[in-house]
């Protein structure tokens, strides 16, 4: 096989996974970034008083998705950090003196159940049972699709399983067959809160959200969830990628149906190809008459939801918090109409704070704790100094009635992040945090496509093509297009 000289611009995830695998089949490999540290929304920063804030992704689900690619590599999990398993796995502030605590253990989260639906707890077996095969057909199979044509789906073993993983019937409808209380209802309704739709236009296929979220669990990898984007740069870098930071592609360069330079504001560079782990319709900006898709195409996607967060360190311990909280003391449906339907600023917002000072004492000084407030919000608002302060008092407020404790005296650093950091930073469309909605006619073959149609050797890779937001899926979207270049390649 010919080696090819390959550029990836972006180094989140998708990008970092990409390039390891181009890199292990002999590949010359680049990775242009135009921040100062890699690891896109998963980045990490250290005050100078001593707080370490993981700026994005907080929750580790799927460690079998992280473990898969450490094994192609010749390695395992805890060659690279120390993955605890949270118990509780979080806990859900429901109201004033009325919080759960969600326990590890399925046996204990099956007591919690029939306390409060008698009966439950053989109806979670069946819908663990169920939400399993929905898991293993979709993170196994259909995930690992390029989605560029229909035949991929051929195969007899996917063929039965769509049958069985529920297109058509919601989400909200599929969970109801099975469980009537409010509270069971909102738990297994929370991580659709982050797809991009409300559950009611979610499909019902994933719940298997929930058999990661139970079965598998909820997960810390101490020192912080950098860690493991440490781990893919050592990985990268042991097969050759090479990195270039505080780089920007400003053009791509095109001639007779093919890329023949980048402008960067390192000067004109030269590849055989180029795969773009940026914003999907950033990169279309740069393409004009060569991009996939219109302008109008773009406006008409369902986003997922952006989000206002505030990194926050205090200067002593917090009562009353897990090292994940979710605060449901208002009302869920109105938030996600808010988000979905009538985009604009919530009235009253479900929030989530994050303490992993909790698990890990080096996120934070000894006697101090570090807190991650976060409020899923619509893409695409306008975002002001004057409006994060005023949520941030509304979440301060919030949280002293809930948790008993005011913790504005004892803020020793403060950080806010929303849209226009999401746009400055990552040229993210409508400042969305967690890429393209989730729904049905934007799944598989319907997400923009991971090749270009008029330029040969432009491939995307990320949240915003196949398979769809989050840690794991970029994991798996980055494989799926190193691995489709890779035959491209052969093919010459």
């Amino acid at each position: 096989m010919p080696v090819k000289k390959i550029a990836l611009i972006g180094s989140g995830i998708s990008s970092l996974s990409c390039a390891s695998f181009l890199a292990k089949a002999g590949h010359d490999v680049t990775i242009i970034e135009k921040n100062d540290s890699i690891g896109g929304r998963a980045r990490q920063f250290v005050t100078d008083n001593g707080f370490t804030f993981d700026m994005g992704p907080s929750w580790y689900w799927m460690p079998d998705i992280f473990e898969n690619f450490y094994k192609q590599f010749g390695y395992t999990t805890s060659d690279f950090y120390e993955l605890i398993r949270l118990d509780p796995s979080y806990q859900v502030i429901w109201g004033e003196d009325d919080v759960d605590k969600i326990p590890a253990s399925i046996n204990e989260l099956e007591i919690y159940f029939e306390k409060l639906e008698p009966g439950s707890k053989i109806k979670l077996r069946q819908f663990l049972a169920d939400a399993e095969k929905k898991y293993q057909i979709g993170m196994k199979d259909l995930v690992y699709k390029p989605s560029l044509k229909l035949s991929e789906f051929a195969d007899s073993r996917i063929l039965s399983g769509l049958f069985k993983m529920q297109l058509f019937t919601s989400y909200s409808s599929f969970i109801r067959k099975y469980f009537s209380h409010p509270k069971i209802i909102s738990l297994l309704e929370f991580p659709i809160l982050f797809l991009g739709a409300t559950p009611k236009d979610t499909p019902a296929l994933y719940s298997l959200m929930n058999y990661a979220d139970i079965q598998l669990g909820t997960w810390y990898p101490m020192g912080g969830m950098f860690e493991f984007v440490k781990a893919f740069e050592r990985i990268a870098k042991e097969q050759g990628t090479k990195f270039m930071l505080n780089t920007s592609v400003t053009g791509i360069n095109t001639s007779g149906g093919k890329i023949h330079s980048l402008s960067t504001t390192q000067g004109e560079l030269n590849f055989d190809f180029v795969i773009s782990g940026a914003d999907y319709r950033h990169t279309e900006q740069l393409l004009e008459n060569n991009a996939n898709y219109s302008d109008s195409y773009w406006e008409k996607r369902i986003m997922a939801p952006s989000c206002l967060l505030f990194y926050i360190g205090l200067n002593c311990k917090v009562p009353n918090l897990e090292h994940h909280n979710l605060f449901f003391d208002e009302d869920f449906e109105n938030h996600a109409l808010e988000i979905y339907k009538n985009p604009a600023w919530p009235n009253k917002p479900l929030f989530y704070v994050s303490c992993p000072s909790k698990t890990d004492p080096s996120t934070a000084p000894q006697g101090s704790e570090n807190l991650f407030l976060l409020i899923p919000i619509a893409p695409g608002l306008e975002d002001s100094e004057e409006k994060r302060e005023h949520y941030f008092q509304l979440l301060t407020k919030r949280l002293t009635e809930k948790i008993g404790f005011d913790i504005n005296p004892t803020i020793v650093y403060k950080r806010s992040y929303c849209i226009s950091d999401f746009m400055n930073d990552y040229n993210a469309f409508k400042g969305n945090a967690y890429g393209l909605a989730n729904t049905l006619r934007q799944t598989a073959l319907l997400k923009p496509r991971i090749k270009n149609k008029h330029l040969s050797n432009l491939f995307y890779t990320g949240q915003l093509t196949v398979p769809g937001p989050g840690i794991p899926p970029s994991i798996i979207s980055g494989e799926v297009v190193a691995k489709y270049v890779i035959k491209q390649i052969e093919k010459l």
